[in-house]
């Protein structure tokens, strides 16, 4: 496991990259229109993430900060690194921005059924605070999200 991760500030040039990154991981995965129009909105920044081998970014974190409170968007590592690490530190790292901007709590939905991302998220502080029945839609089937939060 490596712990030698390179992150930055994704800007409105990185839209499609993010947009790569979030395609294989959604099924109704947002276009790169998506991610522009987004980077552009106040409040609303991204971190992208890479290995230390990596010169393209394999991961990224979307935050949306309003007054006091912020919540994920969405957060996508690429499969080929999952388990190594990157996530925690895209989220590790949000947490530590959000700290920096007064933000006193974080909220995020998560797939049910997502046991690796609900893992990810409990081990950071977050608990979970509700539920939204059938939020996730995949043809005939739908899945609840979990509601969680944490205190920044």
């Amino acid at each position: 496991m490596s712990d030698e991760f390179r992150l930055w500030i994704a800007s409105v040039e990185d839209a499609q990259r993010l947009a790569d990154l979030h395609a294989p991981t959604f099924v109704d995965a947002w276009p790169e229109a998506a991610f522009n129009a987004l980077l552009q909105r106040p409040g609303i920044n991204a971190l992208l993430g890479a290995t230390g081998i990596s010169a393209d970014p394999e991961g990224f974190i979307l935050i949306q900060i309003i007054v006091d409170e912020a919540e994920v968007l969405t957060f996508s590592v690429a499969q080929s690194v999952r388990r190594r690490g990157l996530g925690r530190a895209l989220l590790n790292a949000a947490i530590g921005f959000l700290q920096g901007q007064g933000v006193g709590q974080i909220f995020l939905e998560v797939n049910e059924s997502n046991l690796p991302a609900r893992t990810l998220y409990e081990a950071s502080g977050f608990s979970t605070v509700g539920r939204r029945r059938a939020y996730y839609s995949h043809g005939p089937q739908a899945s609840d999200a979990l509601v969680m939060k944490r205190l920044v």
